[in-house]
This record gives C-alpha cells, structure tokens and sequence, in this order.
C-alpha cells in the first residue's frame, strides 16, 4: 500500500517531467514514474523514493540506447547512471518543494 507520504513524492517526481529530455535541453515532457534498477534482486522494486521521472520513449517505448528497458547499460552510457540521475532529481523535488512554501 502507498502512503499518503509516497503518493506526494511521486505527483512531485511526475510534476518534474522527464529528466532525460530536460537534461538534453528539449525542455519538459510529461512523465512516467520509473522504479531504478540499481541495487534491486531480480524480481525485487525499488521504494517508491527511489524513482526518476522519465517520459514514455526514455523509460520503455524508445527501443534500444533511448529506452531504459530495452538495456540498462547503453542506456546510462548515454545519460547518466540511475543513481546519479536520482540525486538529481531528488535536489529538485526539495527545491520545488520550497517555492511552494
């Protein structure tokens, strides 16, 4: 079940658009949550803080080195390791969180 907690981080995650086609400068894109893979069992999911926000063809519909999971590896070669990518966005979910305040 999803706490009240989670279902706020994720609108928050989602309201970033996508972290892929932002970084490449085409601007915002409207996004899917992606649970990262790093550190994960093979049948096991991140917690729902441990997710990027990434638009449709970067997260699975993209094939091949633009989606995720069509392969990981070439995928972070080409922009940037989930783990860093989640520092990133977890800097702008606190520094969205502060304008509102």
């Amino acid at each position: 079940m999803t706490t009240k907690a989670e279902k706020k981080w994720l609108s928050d995650v989602a309201e970033l658009g996508c972290v892929v086609c932002r970084n490449m400068g085409y601007g915002p894109s409207p996004a899917e949550i992606h649970h990262i893979r790093t550190g994960q069992g093979a049948a096991q999911r991140a917690s729902h803080k441990q997710t990027l926000p990434l638009c449709p063809p970067h997260h699975r519909t993209g094939g091949h080195s633009v989606a995720i999971h069509a392969g990981q590896k070439t995928w972070e070669e080409n922009y940037g390791t989930e783990l860093d990518l989640l520092e990133q966005v977890e800097r702008e979910v606190g520094e969205l969180r502060e304008c509102r305040i």
